[in-house]
């Protein structure tokens, strides 16, 4: 396959949450462009309906209107989160600051992601759940007058960080915490700050003060760097072309895959750079690449996670072994995401195995053929389409459809990148 051409991607997944639940909690109409119109931010967007805010339908091209009382509502019927980990997480730490009992519940994958990572620090704070230590969904949360934290965090997490850091806002109190092994992505951070609330990060320790307010707004989501992230690897492994994807989202915390990248020899670069609500937002450009083998540290993990699925299958096709380091927190994804990378790689010939929390893929000439599980993750079928895009690949994957929660219409966009380098 050739590429070529400019295609935007979808919205940033990350952002859209947050800037809805922020939209919910201000008083009055914000507008929100470039929303992402996944099953996962529809979750999000459904959820915030039942807890009082007026949402207008999540259309591809359109701009989102938001309503906002100032204050969630007490909802008739329990929230369903669908897949969506982020939706569940900010919104446990939003609830936490309300003088109501909501229900939580999600699919059947959700209900599997661990849940006591931000229901005890929330309980520090004053908010109850039931069945008490609430290690899944489905949980109840009753919230109430919050008291300052004081957190470690297990792992660097911007899920975790980020339902702290909205309960702090929410209940006007204080939070201090501490992220292991380097900081994970910073949107909740940034997007506060646009709100005049005093955020600091020293030595991997995130100060937050209520020194702000949420007021209606008017923004644009960049493009998802984890979207582009999948045609990116398509545009590598090509035979021939150039793929420019603008007016994507190039936050520090979520391009390290593009310095992993260059590490195995790909030729990925970022211009027109520009700052918008406090996030910088460019152009990936992107050519065919002869990769080599790279190691992948445990530092870099948490500002790369979801790409690890992407980097492993490139790693399946370069020159060497490649190891990523400590991503066993990949276990507790929507899949058992480590165990299944490695086994749909050995599916289509590659030699991939785990060892404790780390992976190994070694790289492979002959054509990938096989049959991919992906267990309903998104990611997993991602990446490995992008694989199937190999000459003389041979590619089934079980759950296409799975793509929709992040990346609505990526096959399309795949076979579009194609025709457009022919």
């Amino acid at each position: 396959m050739k590429v070529g051409g400019l295609i935007r991607v979808p919205g940033d997944k990350s952002i859209t949450h947050r800037l809805l639940m922020l939209a919910a909690m201000a008083r009055g109409v914000s507008y929100i462009g470039g929303a992402l119109t996944s099953l996962d931010a529809r979750s999000t967007a459904a959820c915030l309906r039942r807890l009082g805010a007026d949402i207008s339908p999540l259309r591809p091209g359109s701009v989102t209107r938001i309503a906002g009382r100032g204050r969630l509502s007490r909802p008739r019927t329990r929230l369903h989160c669908g897949n969506a980990g982020t939706t569940a997480r900010l919104l446990l730490g939003l609830l936490a600051a309300h003088r109501f009992e909501t229900e939580l519940t999600g699919d059947r994958s959700l209900r599997r992601r661990p849940m006591a990572r931000v229901t005890v620090p929330l309980g520090r704070m004053g908010a109850r759940f039931t069945p008490g230590n609430a290690p899944t969904l489905p949980l109840s949360v009753r919230g109430g007058t919050l008291a300052p934290l004081r957190w470690d965090l297990p792992v660097s997490s911007a899920q975790i960080k980020g339902s702290l850091l909205f309960a702090g806002m929410a209940g006007g109190v204080e939070v201090s915490l501490l992220e292991p092994g380097g900081l994970s992505r910073d949107h909740s951070e940034r997007l506060l700050r646009a709100f005049g609330f005093g955020v600091e990060t020293r030595d991997g320790r995130v100060e937050f003060a209520p020194s702000g307010q949420v007021t209606p707004f008017d923004a644009q989501v960049p493009g998802d760097p984890s979207s582009a992230a999948f045609l990116v690897g398509a545009a590598l492994l090509a035979e021939g072309g150039e793929l420019g994807l603008p007016g994507v989202g190039v936050n520090p915390t979520r391009t390290g895959f593009l310095e992993v990248l260059s590490r195995m020899g790909a030729s990925v670069e970022v211009h027109e750079v520009e700052d918008r609500f406090g996030e910088p937002v460019g152009t990936i450009y992107a050519r065919p690449s002869a990769l080599r083998h790279t190691e992948v540290r445990a530092s870099e993990i948490p500002g790369l996670v979801d790409e690890v699925p992407l980097l492993s299958v490139l790693a399946s096709r370069a020159e060497g072994t490649t190891i990523f380091r400590d991503v066993g927190e990949l276990r507790v994804k929507e899949s058992d995401r480590l165990s299944l990378i490695a086994a749909n790689l050995r599916a289509v010939g590659a030699a991939a195995d785990v060892v404790g929390n780390d992976l190994h893929v070694q790289g492979a000439a002959p054509p990938p053929k096989g049959r991919i599980r992906t267990d309903g993750d998104h990611r997993l079928a991602m990446a490995f389409a992008v694989l199937g895009t190999v000459r003389g690949a041979r590619i089934s994957i079980d759950d296409k459809d799975c793509a929709d929660v992040s990346f609505p219409g990526f096959f399309q966009a795949l076979r579009e990148i194609g025709k457009r380098g022919a």
